[in-house]
């Protein structure tokens, strides 16, 4: 017996003897200090087993491995270059590797963003899109704050308005994919992707789940994006393959029924690494605390990039997205008593749809970028994007409020419109530059000569079906007029006379949201005659670097063209403008500049009226291009730091925003529409973002923005507010990752939001009631696992972790946007 004793025991001293390889190590920086929370990744060239560890503070690192054969050993660290060896270990001993010497990482930019981005962290220091080449944000002078793809990971932040709601003077109007910024309301529909325009509707929040970064380009970039709002642009950023394999799925679930799963799959396709491929795919089920509202969507998005040699790339991309849900138009409240409303009359949850509404959107896109050098100086690059987009729906919203006979209104009543409508809509973007750099020891000067061309087509065979206001005797629709009682149809509820409506009223002490038969509405058949928009632009830029001073000026010439009722009864008309962009950056120091610029912005008619407050009846009777465009301009001064190696990035900005020639009057009398309307919006911002240790890494901004009406239709709207523009906001989120061994693995993420109360923001001049909406503070917390050597990462989020009641804004009293009450997702990550 004590035989076999024996050999177990020393099979288990083999064994133990046997996996006592252990392997030291130092990792210092080009000063010889130590690198603390590097990672120092390893795998067995044999048998691909991977794993890692991170330096302690004083640079050291050690691991063990159970097995002989050659490793190779990957150094890593935000802001340097990495580094990779190859060791043998063949004998069961010690193994010291001595000192590893990280040294600074000076990024080198593409010319197109063909390849994906390498760093891992909060901070994107290049932006492409801002004037169409890479250049680094410090050199830009114009305030831009990237949400990177791990901040949005962080913070399960599946939907764009989610993602930036970190940004400074960035602030969700409603329940939409739709800002205010810098103070200024959007009045441009589509969105900006990778650079260029397409042409949706905002209805439906984007998923973030293919996307690199979410941009915010602050003020009228129309030098850049063609039409653009003047408060700013956000700009989409997908992602591309990268030259190394990176794999990783991930699901989600959580409240509200929520079941969400990604993948995202990049690497090389062929040795020389010469064709590299990133496949993205995702899939949710959502409904939401509001009644009968939900949130599906597929979203598959392949790419390619093949780059053969340094002067020349190519990627291609296609972006597949179906989305069904519900058009969520708010939470109506009761209509105002005494001149005042009630924003807690109705619960959070209500809303006016019906079980069998719905909101379908499909979309595809393909998208191409070249780019060739073909010398040292002289370089090419063309980009195209095919848009096709289709909608339909079929909705019940509030109409306004229900009156009596008398015309009295009925508080605890809303009065309903329906609406059937499809539209397809076809979008082609063209843009193509050249560029001419000259670089000496003294100067350095970057020329860019380019031309633009876009062509919107809203397809024939567009049209919806409509049922709103009252009743006529003669069986037709029109707005009550106390007046004349006898021309509408009259009925009697709970004793009170009141207009037959074409759509049964909405009852908010009582309501209901089960199906409803809407063959009984008198429906209207109504036509969306097609429509053709397109514009050519040609452009010219200079960047040019003289000791510590930069300058940029950039000079656009535009020529829009809009065809109403095309292939009809067909009304064109075309606009022309000049946009100016200049700027100067000064290096303060190595790390710090600062930075001055004056921008402009134009939007012809034909992009804001299905946004504009007083023009949405252009949508289907007329073209607005008649009137002058919307004209903006910005002059900013502001500063830009980079600090810890580039591990802290950080931008302030002061601004003066103004826009003019706003479409003013009654949507319903077009022929009393005039443009002159102004705003004024002036401020001040701040974003800061970066590790301040290698395990805390932050992102805290803060916002001041007076942004006044100068000239409107309204008179007692002149000097108020603009609607929908907080004053004040702020933003925090941290995460920071416990190192000690008992709780390594374990981290911790906390958040905070604060928005300054704000006004509505959609005023017409036959509808003026707007709300003052509160200010409110939400925090957000997130528990993180990351089980050594696993590649497996566990997050619990926790969302509005105080249950506070708050509004993220509203387009009037009928339809505010509430924000979620406590929530919690749960997400479980695989790297591979």
């Amino acid at each position: 017996m004590n035989h076999y004793i024996k050999i177990i025991l020393a099979l288990l001293l083999c064994n133990a003897t046997y996996g006592q390889i252990k392997v030291n190590g130092k990792v210092n920086d080009m000063n010889g200090l130590p690198v603390y929370g590097a990672t120092v990744s390893f795998f067995n060239t044999a048998t691909a087993n991977k794993r890692g560890t991170t330096t302690e503070a004083n640079g050291n690192f050690s691991f063990k491995i159970s097995e002989t054969g050659t490793f190779q050993l990957t150094v890593s660290y935000i802001g340097m270059k990495s580094i990779t060896i190859k060791k043998t270990f063949d004998a069961l001993e010690d193994y010291n590797l001595g000192i590893l010497v990280l040294q600074e990482n000076v990024e080198q930019l593409q010319s197109v963003e063909v390849v994906g981005r390498a760093r891992t962290d909060y901070n994107s220091d290049y932006s492409f899109s801002a004037t169409k080449v890479a250049i680094a944000n410090k050199e830009l002078p114009q305030a831009i704050t990237s949400v990177t793809k791990e901040l949005i990971a962080d913070r399960l932040a599946f939907q764009v308005p989610d993602a930036v709601k970190t940004v400074s003077n960035v602030s969700v109007t409603g329940l939409y994919n739709h800002y205010n910024i810098r103070g200024i309301t959007q009045a441009d529909d589509g969105q900006v992707l990778n650079g260029m325009r397409t042409r949706q509707y905002y209805f439906l929040q984007p998923i973030t789940s293919h996307l690199e970064r979410v941009e915010v380009i602050k003020g009228p970039s129309s030098v850049t994006f063609s039409s653009a709002d003047p408060g700013g642009t956000v700009n989409m950023v997908t992602k591309k393959p990268l030259a190394e394999k990176r794999n990783e799925v991930s699901l989600t679930t959580g409240s509200f029924g929520t079941i969400r799963a990604t993948a995202d799959f990049t690497g090389p396709l062929n040795e020389s690494k010469t064709l590299l491929y990133r496949l993205n795919a995702a899939i949710q089920e959502a409904d939401s605390f509001r009644d009968v509202v939900n949130n599906n969507a597929i979203l598959f998005t392949p790419s390619l990039s093949y780059i053969p040699n340094e002067t020349t790339s190519l990627n291609v991309e296609m972006i597949y997205s179906n989305a069904e849900g519900n058009l969520d138009r708010g939470q109506p409240i009761f209509g105002a008593i005494n001149g005042n409303y009630d924003i807690d009359s109705t619960p959070i949850t209500m809303n006016v749809g019906a079980s069998s509404d719905h909101y379908k959107n499909k979309e595809l896109i393909l998208m191409a970028n070249f780019s060739k050098r073909f010398t040292d100086r002289l370089g090419f690059n063309a980009q195209y994007m095919k848009q096709t987009w289709d909608e339909d729906l079929a909705e019940h919203r509030v109409d306004g409020a229900a009156v009596d006979i008398d015309g009295n209104v009925i508080p605890t009543l809303a009065r309903m419109r329906y609406d059937e409508r499809q539209q397809f809509w076809e979008t082609d973007n063209f843009s193509t530059y050249f560029t001419y750099d000259i670089k000496t020891d003294k100067i350095t000067n970057k020329t860019l000569v380019g031309y633009d061309a876009t062509r919107w087509e809203r397809k024939i065979g567009a049209g919806f079906l409509r049922a709103r206001r009252y009743l006529t005797v003669d069986g037709g629709q029109a707005n009550y007029d106390p007046s004349n009682p006898d021309n509408f149809q009259q009925t009697v509820v709970d004793g009170v006379t009141i207009p037959v409506p074409a759509v049964p009223h909405f009852n908010l002490e009582d309501p209901f949201n089960g199906a409803r038969n809407t063959n009984a509405y008198n429906l209207a058949e109504l036509s969306i005659p097609a429509n053709l928009n397109t514009s050519n632009g040609f452009y010219i830029q200079n960047q040019f670097k003289v000791g510590k001073f930069s300058a940029l000026v950039n000079l656009r010439y535009e020529r829009f063209t809009d065809i109403f009722d095309y292939e009809g009864d067909e009304q064109e008309f075309t606009n022309d403008a000049i946009v100016p962009r200049f700027g100067l950056t000064y290096e303060v120091t190595k790390t710090v500049s600062a930075y001055a610029t004056y921008l402009e912005g134009f939007q012809p008619h034909t992009n804001t009226v299905s946004l504009s407050p007083t023009a949405e009846g252009f949508f289907w009777s007329t073209s607005p291009s008649r009137f002058d465009p919307l004209e903006s301009s910005l002059t900013e001064f502001g500063a830009k730091g980079e600090f810890l190696n580039g591990k802290i990035f950080a931008n302030l900005a002061i601004f003066n925003i103004t826009q003019k020639n706003i479409l003013l009057g009654d949507t319903y009398d077009l022929d009393n529409l005039t443009t002159r309307g102004e705003q004024r919006s002036k401020g001040f911002e701040m974003d800061v973002s970066g590790y301040i240790a290698s395990n805390f890494q932050l992102t805290a901004s803060y916002g001041f923005a007076d942004a006044e009406i100068i000239e409107d239709a309204i008179e007692e709207f002149i000097g108020e507010p603009i609607g929908g523009a907080p004053k004040h906001n702020a933003n925090i989120w941290g995460r920071y990752d416990f190192t000690n061994q008992t709780l390594k693995g374990i981290g911790i993420g906390l958040g905070a939001q604060y928005m300054d109360e704000r006004y509505t923001w959609y005023n017409p001049t036959y509808d003026t009631d707007r709300l003052l909406l509160p200010s409110y503070t939400v925090f957000d917390a997130a528990v993180y696992y990351k089980p050594n050597n696993t590649g497996m990462q566990l997050t619990l989020k926790f969302n509005n972790l105080f249950d506070e009641i708050y509004w993220l804004g509203g387009l009037n009293p009928s339809r505010l946007g509430p924000g979620a009450p406590r929530n919690v997702l749960l997400n479980a990550t695989y790297k591979f």
